[in-house]
């Protein structure tokens, strides 16, 4: 689904014009150019529609409150397709035309396309779903910053997780990309270290519209009790609808990135039980979650999904960053959110100067009826002591 640039920031003006004398205080300074660059199409583009909505309701609520720092906020997307080579065009052109401060890709290649250009474009980049170790790893840069988990603090809390999970012969069914290979890869080291086996790994390629082959091949080993998956996008909503129509639901699935609320919507109760690690959820009990739930009800009549919560989230970096800047220039933006501790939605977090790595706590949740409709509901916390040290792979050059 296309969204609607030019209504986007019609929007975002009109909120603006509404402030009276907090917006007039706002056009004394220069203006916060969010460029959101995510999938408005391609197999990534129901998560797109979701972050875009993110970042356009902290857009809106902060023009609202008289602007950041003083500031107006203002906001232009762009459609990445799906592909790092399409987002870097996209990219490009936002911070050409000023809208410096990027946000939203999906898919890590994206994110790690566009951080190479970020110095040449004087812009800043803040990663709010990739979850690529590389981005805080080898592929680290001074102006690029992640405010979801990584997949290094998803293993940390899996090896916590799986301790209660008694199943003993896994499947896995991962995309054929760089996160589902190290999806797999991390779940296969742990499984051994837990006493567990996968005794088989199948690596469907991205835009893979028929599973049975794969689902055959789970089904023809009555031995396999467990099932790990790691899909993307509307793969992953192919995946669990056919899956469903060939019985494997009887066998349990724990999901990597899988019980997310676009999925869920759009597979009937096919994942009605499934486990697995979530970003983000409603439940995070804390003073500005509470806040942000409650007035995302009062606009959409629902909580916010988790690519919702995590984009909002996002924006605080960016709005934290300025605020301790004094400035909407990226490179003293990106200065001062080293080693930064600020409110966000799962309580106060410092954004790591090591590696940019925002240190959060980390979550599992079970899809369940909530109000009678299915949704990923919280179940487990884990701490944010939990998330490991920088690798010492990142240099920030």
């Amino acid at each position: 689904m296309k969204i609607n640039t030019f209504k986007l920031s019609l929007i975002a003006l009109a909120a603006a014009a509404c402030l009276g004398g907090a917006g007039a205080q706002a056009a004394d300074k220069e203006a916060i150019k969010i460029g959101a660059v995510t999938s408005q199409s391609g197999v990534f583009a129901q998560q797109g529609e979701e972050v875009l909505r993110g970042i356009q309701f902290a857009v809106d609520e902060a023009n609202a409150s008289g602007g950041v720092d003083g500031r107006q906020v203002l906001i232009k997307t762009g459609d990445d397709e799906s592909t790092p080579k399409e987002g870097l065009q996209a990219s490009e052109k936002l911070a050409r035309d000023g809208y410096k401060f990027l946000i939203g890709p999906i898919a890590s290649s994206i994110t790690m396309a566009i951080g190479q250009n970020l110095n040449r474009w004087d812009a800043m980049l803040v990663a709010t779903v990739s979850k690529s170790d590389k981005i805080t790893g080898d592929s680290c840069k001074p102006r690029m910053f992640r405010t979801n988990h990584s997949d290094a603090m998803d293993v940390a809390m899996f090896e916590e997780w799986m301790k209660d999970v008694p199943q003993k012969k896994f499947a896995i069914i991962a995309a054929d990309y760089a996160w589902g290979h190290d999806s797999a890869k991390t779940f296969t080291d742990e499984a051994k270290v837990q006493g567990k086996e996968v005794v088989l790994t199948l690596f469907p390629p991205l835009g893979t519209k028929d599973f049975a082959p794969y689902i055959s091949q789970v089904k023809a080993d009555p031995t396999i009790d467990g099932l790990w998956v790691a899909l993307v996008g509307s793969d992953l909503i192919a995946y669990a609808k056919q899956a469903q129509s060939f019985g494997l639901t009887s066998k349990t699935t724990l999901g990597h990135a899988m019980i997310m609320n676009f999925a869920v919507n759009a597979t009937g109760d096919a994942m009605k039980g499934i486990e697995g690690n979530m970003e983000y959820a409603a439940e995070i009990d804390t003073p500005r979650n509470t806040a942000f739930v409650k007035a995302w009800e009062a606009k959409f009549h629902r909580v916010p999904t988790d690519n919702e919560g995590s984009a909002y989230n996002g924006m605080t970096a960016i709005f934290a960053g300025v605020q301790k800047a004094g400035s909407v220039e990226p490179g003293k933006v990106s200065k001062a959110l080293g080693d930064l501790t600020y409110e966000t939605l799962y309580g106060p977090a410092t954004m790591r100067a090591a590696d940019h790595q925002l240190v959060i706590p980390n979550y599992v949740g079970e899809v369940k009826e909530d109000g009678g409709k299915l949704r990923p509901v919280l179940v487990r916390s884990f701490p944010a002591s939990l998330v490991p040290a920088p690798s010492g792979e990142c240099k920030m050059r």
